[in-house]
């Protein structure tokens, strides 16, 4: 396994927003949200995850972290919870919509979590954080709808860091002839003819201060990936 670091982070940056919450019966987030995460994006984290509206940016900011915490001093405790980007909504003018258990994850007691949820919108503030997995390095997922070797769709598992992805390119090791993929929707990455052989992966980490950093992962996608097989990039990013 392979990591690279650096990280600055912000104490005192958050912002005021509001919160509803997901109206399913489990605690966990949806599996059909719009970053194309499909069940993975239920259980990630724990199922402390969330919807995003204007944080979502087109996909962009899906599987990023922020840290939540609600100001209702009733219910709210002070340390607040981490949720993951999974989804793309709003309910009321909010700024996330939170699964149970994240609404839990902010909440005093069992009995206050109880409470925030029948407030039904919730006051917070959110700062974005770095996102860490410390048991899993970066993952792809080829998509179902891939079709050996015509047609190369896959998202990326365990974000790390706090930067986005915002470009993704596919190099052939053996010629390093590079092909930059398309953000198909959400944090689903799609080509055409994709390249042949044994693939090397490269993603571009950006911050909204311009910082750009290209990645390439040390362990190689092969030459005949399979649908809905995921591949372990052996690379853990906090930038």
């Amino acid at each position: 396994m392979q990591t690279l670091s650096h990280a600055a982070t912000c104490n005192d940056c958050f912002t005021s927003s509001r919160a509803a919450h997901y109206p399913n019966s489990d605690e966990l987030g949806t599996d059909s949200g719009a970053c194309g995460y499909g069940l993975f994006g239920a259980t990630l984290n724990g199922g402390e995850v969330a919807a995003a509206s204007d944080l979502y940016q087109n996909g962009i900011g899906c599987g990023a972290c922020y840290k939540v915490r609600c100001t209702n001093s009733n219910y709210c405790s002070d340390k607040g919870t981490t949720v993951v980007i999974t989804d793309q909504g709003m309910s009321h003018n909010t700024g996330f919509i939170l699964s149970r258990r994240a609404i839990a994850g902010m909440a005093q007691t069992t009995d206050s979590a109880a409470s925030l949820q029948a407030l039904g919108i919730i006051d917070i503030e959110y700062k974005r954080v770095s996102c860490s997995y410390p048991n899993r390095n970066i993952t792809i997922k080829i998509d179902e709808n891939s079709n050996y070797p015509h047609y190369l769709a896959f998202v990326i598992w365990y974000q790390q860091g706090q930067r986005d992805i915002t470009a993704v390119q596919l190099c052939e090791t053996q010629n390093q002839a590079c092909k930059l993929l398309d953000r198909s929707y959400g944090a689903v990455w799609t080509t055409t003819s994709p390249p042949t052989g044994l693939l090397s992966l490269r993603m571009l980490f950006s911050d909204e201060n311009g910082y750009e950093t290209w990645v390439v992962p040390p362990t190689n996608i092969p030459s005949n990936w399979k649908t809905g097989e995921t591949y372990d990039t052996g690379i853990q990013v906090n930038l």
